[in-house]
Order: structure tokens, then C-alpha cells, then sequence
């Protein structure tokens, strides 16, 4: 079995993390594959170089059947190494070394526990919705992929004017700051902080959001995830830019978007003792009597 480890150049890690990681990563077994920043992180503080073929770059090629990607940090660092698969179906488990961590569910403590589950196929895999976005990039992309989002964002004093469309049907035009369009899996991230939902990752819908609305009576809207969404982007006085998850891409005057659910999915992987409740119970503080707290 191969694992493909992830983690990028600025997550904090002390020499002892990285020798217990990769001390278990080599008990067990696994052959392994590692990014460059990565390896140069690991070459910086263990002082250990890696042969070129264990090395890759910006994407991944063919790998092995029965491969496993681990991300070493926090949600951020799942989803960049989620956009490194290029939507290949390889199961991503994310190792929490970093904040809040929805996607990121495995703590750090017991890497060599959790390796045991991934050898004995003990993971429960949950398959994601990703969106497909094709439209008016300004830097020659043609299409991308995102697990969390899809924003259209100001950038600038100035508002934006969004059209958006739903099945060829007008549904709001938004004037603000930008909108969201999120997958359930993402309804915890930049859409909760825009006042969104939290929608549980195995509903059949896509959320859309209005950032900061001119109009307060504006509203997000679930919608079901067989849905087209057309964005129709008009800029007054502001330059306007959007993401797909954490990368950012420009775009021309009056451009539009087209969002829809892609053909391919993205299959987190996470102890079978974590779930989505337990997880949401946890980071979010539900439960917790934050009247003692005052005490």
C-alpha cells in the first residue's frame, strides 16, 4: 500500500512530530510519496533529504490502487491537497495539526493507531460533493474543482452586482460584497461565517449565500445539487475577484460563471469513532454551559 503524506511549508511541526509521523509511517510498511515543501520542511528540522522519486510537485500522477492521501494540519491543508488529486478517487485522511478541523477529524496523538486503521481498512470512507466552475477566469483557467466553495468576492471599496441564476431561472440579483456557493461539506466553513446553514455532508443540495447584502432582506437559499447556478458578475468601481476553496483567481469585467455539482467526488477518510455530530458538538461548543465558564 502507498501513502501520499501532504503538508504545506507554514504549519507549525516540532522535530519530534515529524519523527513520530514518519517513525510510524516506516512501521508500518507503507511506501510513501511526499510534496516538496514538505520534504524540504522535513530536510530543515530532521536534517533527512528524500530520493527524487519520492518527491512530487503540483500534481499527482497515476498512483497505485489501494493509495491513501494523508494531510498533515489543518483544513486548509486538506484542501490543498485535495486540488493536488485533480479529482482522482483516492480516499484523503486528514491529520489534525491544526485549529478548528471539520475535514481534518484524526487527532495528531496515536499517527501509529491510525495508520493500523488505514492498513486494515478500518476507515469509514464518506464520498463529497465537489462544484465544477467554468467560466470567466482572467488567468487562462478554464475550469476548477472545490470541495468547501465557490466565491465571487469584491476587491475593492466599491459593490458588486451578482445575477445569479438557477435552472436558467432568475432566482436573486445580489449587491454587496460577493456570494457563496458551498457544498454541504463546506456549509461549516466561509458560508457559516456569511450566516449560512449547517447542512449535514450527506444532503443532496448546494447552498447559496449573499456576502454582506446591501439589501438585508436577502437570505441563503439551499437549492438541490442536481441544480445549474449561472453568476453573472457586474462591478461598480470595484475589481472583483473569485475562489475556488483557498485559491484565488482574477476575473474580467461583466464575467460569467457557471456552478454545478461535479461528476467527481472526493472520499474523506476518518476513524469510525468520529462523526459529523460529534465533530460539529465539539468545534462548535454545543452542549457546553458557557454559564459556568462566567463563574
Amino acid at each position: 500500500m502507498r501513502i501520499i503524506l501532504f503538508s504545506r511549508s507554514r504549519i507549525a511541526r516540532s522535530a519530534e512530530e515529524l519523527r513520530q509521523l514518519f517513525g510510524a509511517v516506516r512501521a508500518s510498511g507503507f511506501d510513501f510519496i511526499l510534496n516538496r515543501e514538505f520534504a524540504e520542511a522535513v530536510q530543515s528540522l530532521l536534517g533527512e533529504t528524500f530520493p527524487p522519486e519520492r518527491i512530487y510537485g503540483e500534481r499527482l500522477g497515476p498512483q497505485p490502487e489501494g493509495t491513501t492521501m494523508i494531510c498533515y494540519g489543518g483544513d486548509g491543508t486538506l484542501l490543498e491537497g485535495v486540488h493536488r488529486l485533480g479529482g482522482a478517487p483516492i480516499p484523503v485522511l486528514g491529520i489534525n495539526a491544526g485549529h478548528l478541523g471539520f475535514l481534518t477529524g484524526a487527532p495528531n496523538e496515536g499517527i501509529g493507531q491510525i495508520l493500523g486503521q488505514v492498513a486494515r481498512g478500518e476507515l469509514s470512507i464518506q464520498p463529497r460533493t465537489m462544484l465544477d466552475v467554468r467560466g470567466g477566469f482572467a488567468d487562462g483557467t478554464e475550469s476548477g474543482l472545490a470541495l468547501n466553495e465557490f466565491t465571487v468576492r469584491r476587491h475593492g471599496a466599491g459593490m458588486l452586482s451578482v445575477e445569479t441564476f438557477v435552472d436558467g431561472q432568475l432566482a436573486a440579483t445580489y449587491h454587496g460584497d460577493g456570494v457563496i456557493v458551498s457544498t454541504p461539506t463546506g456549509s461549516t466553513a466561509y458560508s457559516l461565517s456569511a450566516g449560512g446553514p449547517v447542512v449535514a455532508p450527506s444532503c443532496a443540495c448546494l447552498i447559496v449565500s449573499p456576502l454582506a447584502p446591501h439589501n438585508l432582506a436577502m437570505r441563503p437559499v439551499v437549492i438541490p445539487d442536481t441544480a445549474v447556478i449561472v453568476l453573472r458578475v457586474h462591478e461598480r468601481q470595484s475589481d472583483a475577484f473569485v475562489t475556488l476553496d483557498n485559491r484565488i483567481h482574477p476575473v474580467g469585467p461583466d464575467a460569467s460563471f457557471t456552478v454545478r455539482r461535479a461528476e467527481q467526488k472526493i472520499f474523506l477518510a476518518l476513524p469510525h469513532n468520529i462523526s459529523f455530530y460529534d465533530t460539529l458538538r465539539n468545534k462548535m461548543m454545543w452542549g457546553a454551559d458557557l454559564r459556568k465558564a462566567k463563574e
